[in-house]
């Protein structure tokens, strides 16, 4: 047991010492740990396919299911069939249809998940944020109203800042109304504010990871010089 994991732990510090090689540029030895990386990736992913899709759901019901499990096993089949015709230039249209099929209800679950999953949630949130009775003790009143006020004007004005609609003036030029235009300039600082914590929250996600990964690279050496 301990040599496997003597084994292991040889792989993972060569392989980050490959991915480190980066810093001195692009070279061969950086470029076969991302073609590594990459392999793995699509073999684990083509695992879980066979074994957690096409066999459960297409192979086992067509060999072992009811007719009825038969039959709703042909149309993922036939759709698939249909589907490899796309490398086919004379018959792509045949694959336009499973095409349009994957589109279409790839969009439907996005959207209702962004809807149900996001929309509706955060509009649930910024109504309960105004219920003052469901303060905690330790909650001002004010503040939890403060904080209601400035979430409901941050929304309204991101979403003002997306508004394009104007007015044509009498000298010919498109303008907003001024009012439209101060609250998207107040949108404007909002998304700026939100992009600010977005990439600060993912700078620190990859400090963290650097630190992780030069800590097992000392510790790697102060095992093998103990040793």
């Amino acid at each position: 047991m301990q040599s496997m994991d003597l084994i292991w732990t040889l792989v993972s510090f060569i392989l980050t010492l490959l991915i480190f090689s980066y810093l001195v540029g692009d070279n061969p030895l950086f470029r076969v740990a991302s073609y590594l990386f990459v392999g793995v990736t699509a073999g684990y992913v083509a695992v879980i396919v066979i074994y957690q899709v096409i066999l459960p759901k297409l192979i086992w019901p067509l060999l072992e299911g009811s007719l009825l499990e038969k039959g709703l096993a042909l149309i993922p089949l036939v759709l698939s069939v249909m589907l490899l015709a796309k490398l086919s230039p004379k018959l792509s249209s045949v694959g336009s249809i499973p095409m349009a099929y994957l589109v279409g209800s790839g969009a439907a679950v996005a959207i209702g998940g962004a809807v149900m999953g996001t929309l509706i949630k955060q509009v649930l949130t910024s109504i309960n944020v105004f219920d003052l009775q469901t303060a905690g003790l330790n909650v001002n009143p004010f503040f939890q109203l403060t904080e209601g006020v400035v979430m409901v004007l941050g929304t309204l004005a991101t979403m003002a800042y997306f508004q394009f609609s104007a007015r044509v003036q009498p000298d010919q030029t498109v303008n907003r109304s001024p009012f439209i235009e101060t609250l998207a300039r107040i949108g404007q600082i909002f998304i700026a504010i939100t992009l600010g914590a977005l990439f600060a929250g993912v700078y620190a996600a990859a400090i963290t990871a650097l630190i992780d990964r030069l800590d097992f690279v000392l510790q790697v050496f102060k095992d093998f010089i103990l040793s």
